[in-house]
């Protein structure tokens, strides 16, 4: 059946793949739930009122450092560099993993209106490597793009894996059927030598008009010897122990740190959660994510960085923080330098 509705708000799951989303244990009453209720959403009244009422900074003052290194050869060890927001490229065993790429203008639907970047990405995407494998978090505009997920599906030959029922959204924009693949919380499956597992996450989902029809997932990545924890969006919750326990120690995870509120305190992680988070999971380096590039909440700017950093030091937890583009290696990272406080 054809749709009416822009190609950009994708599509609804039907036929076996509706079939199998209907046998997840997350899966009820034709929704996906979380394992612990009572998730919030912020509500049209809590958002007004917070951009009304907040002065913070929300804009850099200047423009943001960007770092343009190559990762055209494949390196032993394991080098994560950030693109911004939520998009990175994690190098592990000689393998590269692309993680919710969105290298358009705005996160939106349309490219006309949405929240607009803050900063050009560091490369263009044609100049990405070769990839082996393209994650997808969950179905959100600001960690599934059309335009990028299409200039993927044409430049690479990866397969995209994504939680239950967001193959629909892909199916629509053509990519092939073949280089999808969808998994449920604690599913795994083996690409290009390395193990990738879709853990749980407290979020929620949605591109249109309906809420929570496809799932959303944090992931792990392993390797040979390293492991690699990618928290997508996430509230806190006490799965990152199980996380830790099951799949850990991580030799790194990126943790998103930035567009949480008292409107939604249980959908995104405030930086200090992030931090206990990382200790739940038993990581090793922390590379936080999501933030500097979409102004997507009403916290100053640097204040998911300047918060994450501080907590770090308060634990005693590793951290690196990278401008964008710039190519982390995990055994031995940057010093932390404050980079973003002088242009915030």
């Amino acid at each position: 059946m054809v749709s009416l509705l822009p190609a950009s708000l994708g599509a609804r799951p039907e036929g076996e793949r509706a079939t199998r989303m209907g046998q997840s244990a997350q899966y009820r009453d034709g929704a996906f739930h979380n394992t612990v209720p009572g998730s919030s959403r912020p509500s049209g009244g809590e958002v007004y009122r917070e951009w009304r009422s907040g002065k913070q900074r929300r804009k850099p003052q200047l423009p943001v450092p960007l770092v343009s290194e190559s990762a055209a050869t494949p390196v032993d060890g394991l080098h994560i560099t950030w693109y911004g927001h939520a998009s990175a490229l994690v190098e592990v065993d000689g393998r590269r993993v692309l993680l919710d790429p969105i290298w358009s203008e705005r996160c939106s639907p349309f490219s006309f209106v949405g929240p607009r970047r803050l900063h050009p990405p560091p490369v263009p995407l044609a100049a990405l490597p070769p990839i082996d494998a393209v994650i997808i978090s969950h179905d959100h505009y600001d960690h599934l793009d059309l335009r990028t997920i299409r200039t993927l599906a044409r430049s690479q030959s990866a397969p995209f894996l994504v939680p239950l029922g967001v193959g629909a959204h892909l199916d629509r924009w053509r990519v092939p059927s073949d280089r999808i693949v969808e998994l449920d919380w604690n599913e795994s499956v083996e690409v290009a030598g390395l193990r990738f597992t879709a853990t749980p996450a407290r979020h929620f989902s949605g591109r249109a008009f309906a809420r929570d029809r496809t799932l959303w997932s944090s992931w792990v990545i392993a390797g040979a010897t390293q492991r690699v924890y990618y928290s997508g969006d996430t509230g806190y919750f006490d799965g990152f122990g199980a996380i830790g326990a099951e799949h850990g120690p991580f030799d790194a995870t990126l943790m998103a740190i930035g567009a949480y509120s008292p409107a939604w305190p249980d959908i995104h992680l405030n930086p200090e959660q992030a931090v206990q988070a990382h200790l739940d999971l038993r990581g090793g380096l922390l590379i936080p994510v999501h933030w500097a590039t979409f102004n997507l909440a009403f916290h100053g700017w640097s204040e998911p960085a300047d918060l994450v950093w501080r907590e770090a030091k308060a634990v005693d937890a590793r951290l690196a923080v990278p401008r964008p583009g710039e190519r982390v290696q995990v055994a031995e990272p940057p010093a932390v330098d404050g980079w973003w406080q002088p242009i915030a």
